[in-house]
């Protein structure tokens, strides 16, 4: 037997493999900047009393001011090697979203007053929510939404997000090609991975999600920010998003994808056939087993 026979099959694998988007099978999507709720670049500024469940940290910059007015409940990371790699995992996740599929696309349309199933949605430039937007996770508890925005986010005071009928690993995750902005009191849900800043405006809430800016600042005001979902881990608003922990991006099933392991597979039996098979000529050079 040669290894002329296990072509056609060899290529089927390899090409089914790698075409596809498989997940890894251990690493959280946002890997260590999962246990943050607030993650800066440049500086952390907060005014007034602020809540925070999760980690806070900054890297590369330094500055936080304000952080006698934060009851948080996690790590300060100021300048550290746990901020420093959760800002590298963070660009790595937002890296990934922005090269998703689309699902539809909604540019130039206001997310308030829509209905949304799990998919992936984008914007060629900015996105606004005025009012309300509803998730409806349909009783998928791996539902996943995406919003890819172009350049800005910007909610108007009072807007909210809500999400229906999720499980324990859903995921919303909103990947901002600029800065966001939370209007005064507006009450949010999801991930925000910003290329620039985010601003939360006076008693804005993330009661299940995390605001991670790439590049630039992460400004607060009299704000409750919470990456655990559950009702009695949103600082006492008694708002619960179905006990999920994937919308703040725990989620086991929303990894960030590595090379499949059925492309590995078929990559190390190739070596072992040709090894085993492979004429005896001394100028032949043997592939690597890769198994």
């Amino acid at each position: 037997m040669t290894i002329a026979k296990y072509k056609p099959l060899l290529s089927l694998m390899l090409a089914s493999a790698l075409g596809a988007a498989l997940p890894a099978t251990a690493t959280p999507f946002l890997g260590t900047a999962q246990q943050f709720a607030v993650l800066g670049s440049s500086t952390l500024t907060n005014t007034g009393p602020t809540t925070i469940q999760g980690d806070l940290g900054v890297h590369p910059g330094s500055a936080i001011t304000g952080l006698g007015s934060i009851s948080i409940t996690g790590t300060v990371h100021q300048t550290d090697a746990v901020a420093q790699q959760a800002q590298m995992d963070a660009l790595s996740a937002y890296n990934i979203l922005a090269g998703q599929s689309v699902t539809k696309d909604l540019s130039g349309k206001d997310l308030g007053g829509m209905a949304l199933i799990p998919g992936v949605y984008f914007f060629s430039s900015s996105a606004q929510l005025t009012g309300t937007l509803t998730l409806n996770a349909e009783n998928d508890p791996n539902a996943l939404f995406v919003f890819e925005i172009g350049s800005a986010l910007t909610t108007a005071s009072n807007s909210s997000v809500n999400v229906l009928n999720g499980g324990p690993n859903e995921g919303v995750f909103w990947q901002v090609g600029s800065s966001a902005t939370l209007g005064t009191s507006t009450v949010f849900a999801g991930n925000i991975l910003a290329d620039q800043s985010i601003t939360l405006n006076t008693t804005a809430k993330i009661l299940c999600g995390r605001a991670i800016a790439l590049h630039a600042a992460v400004t607060m005001d009299t704000n409750i920010i919470s990456n655990d979902c559950t009702g009695a881990g949103t600082a006492g608003s008694g708002r619960n998003d179905h006990g999920s922990e994937g919308s703040s991006g725990f989620g086991t099933d929303h990894q960030i994808p590595e090379p499949a392991t059925l492309a590995l597979f078929g990559l190390g039996f190739m070596g072992v056939a040709y090894r085993r098979h492979r004429p005896d000529h001394s100028d032949f050079q043997v592939l690597p087993d890769l198994g």
